[in-house]
């Protein structure tokens, strides 16, 4: 699964798309044209969409807003707000999407997603974001704490995603916000004091989940505010690692899905028979396997309920959860800006 996600990787950066059926394209993360995710979309038209690929929300939104086309893109939740904002997304027709009504309550909670006007995002995949660290290296004690990112015996032992989304979550948490939809100036800047500390004992800032992994294979790094699926690329190699969620100060969650965009090139019916696809019970085993993610449809986490991945990276925890629900746009941009000053040391 490493070796495939790497692969998925180099393509997504040395070629803009992957060409399939030439009537829909989808707008993706690399890695997430694994077809046994939306098998029913290929048993109906006999091949895959076309995909581009991007690196991350951000880059994605540019290149949409500078006038990409594509049929859909599947951003994180708290980028919706600004393909709103830009006129960039039209609302999903729920009616044509049958198990929309199996997708758990609390990724829909916000008038960002859906209001008067309609159902503007299609939530299908989340993960967790806690912490991954060496159990031969790092005692079980020290990540009892998020003020292990902090503590100078792990100077330049640590490892911290180049993403302001995640790091901002762990800093909101690691001072007691659990919530970052209403920050205060004071919250803010508490927050951004802790992401300095932490920033003085990062060895390197990871990309994607297969560098976050190889960073601890190495032995470079001993402690990581990592996804779950780096974890379970760690586990897949045997090396020693253990991925803590219930810190005193709690744990992130991330959850992404399908927009659809306006003015798309290819056949609107095809984008719902790949939601209709993607949300498929069948498609949570494919999407647990291949991503390491779980399913937003209650039906289809029920049929991986049992699975060692689910257990031991997905489960309820009793720790605070902040969930990457959008906070404000104007918030974003704020810590997107703070963020590129830390990593410049500023």
């Amino acid at each position: 699964m490493t070796f495939f996600r790497s692969t998925a990787l180099f393509l997504a950066m040395s070629a803009p798309a992957f060409a399939a059926d030439p009537e829909f394209t989808v707008f993706d993360w690399a890695g997430f044209e694994e077809p046994s995710i939306f098998q029913g979309y290929i048993d109906k038209y006999g091949q895959s969409p076309t995909y581009a690929f991007y690196g991350d929300d951000d880059e994605a939104f540019q290149k949409l807003a500078s006038g990409f086309k594509a049929d859909v893109a599947h951003p994180c939740s708290q980028m919706v707000s600004k393909y709103r904002d830009a006129g960039l997304i039209e609302p999903w027709d729920t009616s044509k999407i049958p198990a929309f009504d199996t997708i758990e309550a609390r990724f829909l909670d916000s008038e960002v997603f859906k209001d008067d006007e309609g159902v503007w995002y299609i939530p299908t995949d989340w993960g967790a974001t806690a912490i991954a660290y060496n159990t031969e290296t790092v005692p079980a004690e020290d990540v009892s704490t998020l003020q292990v990112f902090v503590d100078p015996k792990y100077q330049g032992r640590t490892s911290l995603p180049d993403s302001a989304d995640d790091v901002w979550a762990l800093a909101y948490l690691a001072t007691g916000t659990t919530d970052w939809t209403d920050v205060t100036d004071e919250q803010f800047q508490k927050a951004a004091d802790w992401l300095r500390q932490a920033h003085q004992n990062v060895a390197a800032y990871w990309s994607d989940p297969s560098e976050q992994a190889q960073l601890m294979a190495s032995g470079a790094v001993d402690i990581a505010w990592s996804w779950n699926d780096g974890v379970v690329y760690l586990q897949n190699d045997n090396y020693p690692v253990g991925f803590e969620r219930a810190p005193k100060e709690g744990s992130s969650m991330f959850f992404c899905g399908y927009v659809n965009l306006k003015n798309g090139p290819g056949k609107e019916d095809k984008a719902y028979d790949y939601i209709n696809a993607w949300l498929a019970p069948s498609a949570a085993k494919a999407l647990l396997d291949t991503i390491g993610y779980g399913h937003t449809s209650t039906v289809a986490m029920d049929t991986i309920k049992d699975e060692p991945a689910v257990k031991d990276g997905l489960s309820e925890t009793n720790a605070p959860i902040l969930s990457q629900t959008p906070n404000s746009p104007e918030q974003r941009e704020r810590q997107l800006a703070e963020f590129e000053k830390v990593k410049a040391g500023f």
